[in-house]
């Protein structure tokens, strides 16, 4: 069960400029007084971290022990990148705990990009530790692989905020919405997820936003990547850390943790979807979260309906609107919020580390009401690698068991060097800023689909194209493919 979970926030405009270990080492602090315990720290055999990326360590669990001067026996950490690091890890844990392999292990991330961004600007070296590169962990955690395809490199999809706003319209297409229809509703779902945050102790931007708010484009809510304005995406500039301290019943006896202190696990399932975006059937959808969520929640034994408490991994929209799908939850439920932080944009988005404040702030839920049962998602690149943990302050009727699931295939195939005449499935226009026009069109990536259903990605920059994302609306046009930057629009 988990027994302790601790969560720090530092906004740095204090002057000291705290590194990823000195967090990690501080949430693991207030873990340990949230336990009520104070030797579960020093008794840990295992230590599991989630990759920083603030700065890269091999061995973050390693620096975070010597901090506290503690010596567990294993150390565990996460792939380079991936949000789904936290619930993978904490599956890994519980399982060797119910295994009888681990009594006490501790599970921790931070990151430090606010700090360090600080640091650039007042011209000073941050003084934080450096590891030996030769440094490794006892177990590495996870997928490496990495995320784009060619053709998706080639059209300029090379990080979240473009990818996902692709993925954000071919949504949209799916769901018949106009521009503006789809604008509101991103933005209400947004709104509300701010309400959440303004009431989040640890949030990073605890303010909440009207939808009215997040509709105007202004300096401080520019246009990043269509539909999506800065308000709409993560914000990775954060100084956070969040941890968890699991351990076995029989440890948190001989230790003296109270029992109203005690979350169980009651189902954790990982599942990754089609790896390149592009070959997935349907780019706004995944199979991979309906079937991780099927396989927690048939584990813990309960329905989405017996859920109260649930944090759907929420870096931009159309994640969040893909899992509520997923799971058959409206997006809109006045009695039910789909985050418990305020999620990615107004939480804090703390690089892979996320989800592990999702389940730090379900796990004090629980306890405030032990008969009900919490939910949290996870997600790594590009909706590609997915967990979902299921928990309550109920005991389970059955011994943990975490699970790998493969969801039903679902692919498309991929036209890369295609030429001639199909019809537009999704687009976004990604943004420069401007110092002087606030922001302005660098080019549009426009997905489009062959007579044969096969896929072609075309990056332009003429200004007939973008003209043709901004001004109208080309959902479902005809596009005439002339070379691989190039594309008439009827």
């Amino acid at each position: 069960m988990i027994v302790g979970a601790g969560q720090i926030v530092h906004h740095a405009t204090d002057p000291a400029l705290p590194g990823p270990i000195e967090l990690a080492a501080e949430a693991l602090r207030h873990a340990s007084l949230d336990s009520g315990s104070t030797g579960l720290l020093r008794s840990a055999d295992t230590i599991a971290a989630v990759a920083p990326v603030s700065r890269p360590y091999p061995d973050l669990g390693a620096l975070v022990a010597a901090h506290l001067a503690i010596t567990p026996k294993r150390t565990i950490q996460s792939v380079r990148f991936g949000g789904d690091a936290p619930q993978r890890l904490l599956n890994l844990l519980a399982q060797s705990i119910a295994n009888g392999e681990s009594e006490i292990a501790l599970l921790v991330g931070a990151e430090a990009v606010a700090s360090g961004n600080a640091a650039s600007k007042r011209g000073i070296v941050v003084d934080w530790p450096v590891q030996a590169e030769h440094a490794a962990p006892t177990q590495l955690v996870g997928s490496d692989r990495g995320p784009n395809s060619d053709m998706e490199t080639a059209a300029g999809l090379w990080g979240p905020v473009y990818f996902y706003a692709l993925m954000e319209t071919a949504l949209r297409a799916r769901l018949g919405l106009g521009v503006d229809a789809h604008r509101r509703r991103i933005s209400a779902l947004w709104s509300r997820l701010s309400e959440v945050a303004a009431h989040n102790p640890y949030a990073w931007q605890p303010v909440a936003h009207s939808t009215e708010d997040l509709l105007e484009i202004s300096p401080g809510n520019r246009r990043v990547s269509s539909p999506y304005t800065k308000l709409l995406v993560a914000n990775l500039a954060v100084d956070q850390g969040a941890a968890l301290i699991l351990c076995s019943a029989a440890a948190a006896d001989a230790a003296a943790v109270p029992r109203d202190r005690w979350v169980f696990p009651h189902g954790g399932a990982t599942a990754t979807d089609e790896w390149h975006v592009t070959e997935r059937a349907d780019m706004g959808a995944s199979p991979a979260i309906r079937a991780a969520g099927s396989a927690a929640l048939a584990a813990a034994g309960i329905g989405i309906d017996d859920v109260a408490h649930i944090d759907l991994y929420s870096c931009f929209p159309v994640a969040v609107q893909a899992a509520a799908e997923a799971f058959g939850l409206p997006i809109d439920d006045p009695g039910r919020s789909l985050s418990l932080t305020g999620g990615l944009t107004f939480g804090g988005g703390p690089g892979n580390n996320y989800s592990t404040h999702a389940i730090a702030t379900a796990t004090g839920l629980l306890r405030e009401q032990p008969d009900s049962y919490g939910l949290t998602t996870a997600l790594g690149w590009y909706m590609t690698k997915h967990g979902v943990g299921v928990y309550s302050a109920r005991p389970p009727h059955r011994l943990f068991r975490a699970v790998e699931v493969d969801p039903e295939p679902a692919r498309r195939e991929t036209a890369p060097d295609y030429t001639g005449p199909g019809t537009v499935e999704a687009y976004t226009v990604a943004y420069r800023k401007n110092r002087d026009r606030g922001d302005e069109p660098e080019a549009a990536v426009v997905s489009v689909l062959n007579p044969d259903g096969a896929r072609i990605l075309v990056r332009a920059r003429d200004t007939e194209t973008i003209a043709a994302c901004t001004e109208a609306d080309p959902l479902g046009a005809r596009a005439d493919i002339t070379a691989p930057d190039r594309l008439a629009l009827s």
